[in-house]
């Protein structure tokens, strides 16, 4: 089965990519690298040639809930059109635990893709995940300023990306279901607590100072708005198991 993942060069589509060529399937990379510019909807057409289903794993870095549904619609619209005329049977997008219950910022345009993708002609299914172990580092390197960074305060169930990539290939290879049953992390932590750990374990200095976050969407952080139900499916890998696992490969490297 050829499997195409947009988005095939980020931090989960790397994954995606590695677990469908494990499962024997055959993976096409849809990324501006690979000559599919998901933006325009250029090349898109022929590398969806004899593809079975497409697994949407991109992502933007902006925090403006106007950029971020730009950019999902935009990019949804040229995958579905695309599809469409290439006769795919499935499109699979990742999205976010809560950003039905809390579509601020970032997650404004992804609950814009999930009603893109339900709204379009191409069966699909949606798989709302929390958020990675990688989620620490990146909130540490957007919100430091010199040796201080500030830190919003946020309940959340951080999985493996490795995890998420493993459930999507499962639900690829399958048949169109809708929305999913919901993945998340093993347990729940702090942000707080999991950007601290982070800077001890790889050696940082940064000072971190703890803020909540004002209006609806901070309440969303702190309220455990973000966080998966009771029927959602969980990983098994914990912040501490990534972090000793991150440490390992540094000492390697190192090596």
């Amino acid at each position: 089965m050829k499997i195409a993942v947009a988005g095939g060069t980020g931090a989960v589509g790397r994954h995606v990519v590695d677990v469908v060529r494990e499962r024997g399937h055959e993976p096409v990379v849809l990324a501006r690298s690979t000559g599919a510019d998901l933006i325009t909807g250029s090349g898109l057409a022929d590398r969806l040639d004899g593809v079975s289903s497409v697994v949407d794993v991109t992502s933007i870095a902006a925090q403006s809930g106007a950029t971020s549904t730009r950019f999902f619609e935009r990019v949804t619209e040229n995958l579905l059109a695309a599809e469409r005329r290439a006769g795919v049977g499935h499109h699979l997008a990742l999205s976010i635990v809560g950003s039905d219950l809390a579509p601020h910022g970032y997650y404004a345009g992804k609950a814009a893709q999930e009603r893109a993708v339900e709204q379009g002609a191409v069966p699909w299914t949606i798989l709302r995940a929390t958020q990675f172990h990688e989620f620490a580092p990146q909130i540490l390197g957007r919100m430091r300023t010199g040796p201080l960074a500030l830190i919003p305060v946020m309940r959340c169930q951080p999985v493996a990306a490795r995890e998420v990539a493993s459930r999507l290939v499962d639900l690829a290879a399958g048949v169109p279901a809708g929305h999913a049953v919901d993945l998340a992390g093993p347990r729940e932590e702090s942000m707080v607590d999991m950007v601290r750990r982070y800077v001890s374990a790889t050696g940082g200095r940064s000072a971190l100072l703890a803020i909540p976050v004002p209006g609806a969407f901070g309440k969303a952080l702190r309220d455990g708005t973000l966080l998966a139900g009771t029927e959602a499916q969980r990983g098994t890998q914990t912040f501490a198991q990534w972090l000793d696992e991150l440490g390992a490969g540094r000492e390697s490297r190192r090596r």
